[in-house]
């Protein structure tokens, strides 16, 4: 019978969502509806479904706003190409761009690599808008290579006099890559390394509160979306640091409470792009069926990326 909740450390939103998620509440109250939002402003589809009820209209292209709207646009935290910005302009949209403050730092430090002629290795997920985004800041797209895994690596080539230098996606941790990026380094000895500033604090900080948890209790849950790279890296975390049962969930509905009655102690964690209430709105119900403890640990972050002015 479930006795125990250890929620984690750090867990819910990230700054940089939670800053992408006001600047389309902002622009609803400037502005009013609809706002368009270009692709999903985060991988959430409870915050998704939330904004859509408040006047939001999501758009997979810019083609799908009717011409000549004075309404504005949107675009995802997660960052995009530079010919979406150019189309917008084309458009003569008015356009905002939510995307997070650590993924634009690495656009502009890719920039600098490709105008000193590096080569550009990617560690990423292909198709995943940050990979997108990130790959059309470039001037020649044939500057990036993505590799997704350690055979990705085994196969690449470049002339020994080849300047090269790896970056990774925001979403994936220091853990997720050791494993490719010491392949990288093994092969390419003279490969330059990203700064460490650019490691997303909000990625390392839910891995490594499930890291913790994952040797207290028997089962972990995390709250999240399945097209979220955030949200299944802390379920792979928990499994691979010896919780055999991590479970993704991405509707708080639609999960079968009773189930938890086959533990003892359970983790709980929310995803960096899933909100806070989400895991309060979890726990309340499981008190409903069992007479638990909650044991939390909350630590804040204290990172805000602000909201831009205009929007104020």
């Amino acid at each position: 019978m479930l006795k125990k909740i250890l929620t984690a450390k750090h867990r819910g939103f990230c700054a940089g969502v939670e800053r992408a998620v006001e600047m389309v509440e902002k622009s609803l109250i400037k502005y009013g509806s609809p706002v368009y939002v270009r692709h999903e402003i985060v991988h959430n589809k409870f915050v998704v479904n939330n904004l859509k009820k408040k006047g939001v209209v999501f758009v997979d292209s810019l083609d799908e706003i009717p011409k000549g709207s004075k309404q504005p646009v949107i675009f995802s935290a997660h960052g995009v190409a530079k010919r979406v910005i150019e189309k917008a302009k084309n458009y003569n949209l008015l356009y905002y761009d939510a995307i997070c403050p650590l993924v634009s730092k690495i656009h502009k430090e890719i920039l600098q690599l490709e105008e000193k002629d590096y080569q550009i290795i990617m560690i990423g997920h292909e198709g995943h808008p940050e990979v997108e985004g990130t790959a059309g800041q470039l001037q020649n797209i044939g500057n990036l290579t993505l590799v997704q895994n350690i055979e990705d690596v085994e196969k690449l080539y470049f002339p020994s006099n080849q300047n090269l230098a790896y970056i990774t996606q925001t979403t994936l941790s220091v853990l997720d890559t050791k494993e490719i990026v010491d392949a990288l380094k093994s092969k390419f000895p003279s490969i330059l390394e990203p700064k460490k500033s650019d490691i997303c604090y909000a990625t390392s900080n839910r891995q490594e509160s499930v890291q913790e948890m994952a040797k207290k209790v028997q089962a972990i849950f995390v709250i999240g979306a399945f097209n979220s790279s955030n949200s299944i890296r802390l379920v792979e975390t928990a499994k691979r640091f010896g919780c055999k049962h991590s479970e993704l969930i991405e509707n708080i509905d639609d999960f079968d409470y009773s189930n938890l009655s086959q533990y003892n102690e359970i983790g709980l964690t929310a995803s960096a792009s899933a909100p806070e209430e989400q895991l309060d709105l979890f726990i309340n119900r499981v008190k409903n069926l069992f007479s638990i403890e909650v044991l939390d640990h909350y630590e804040d972050e204290n990172i805000i990326f602000k909201v831009p002015n205009y929007l104020n």
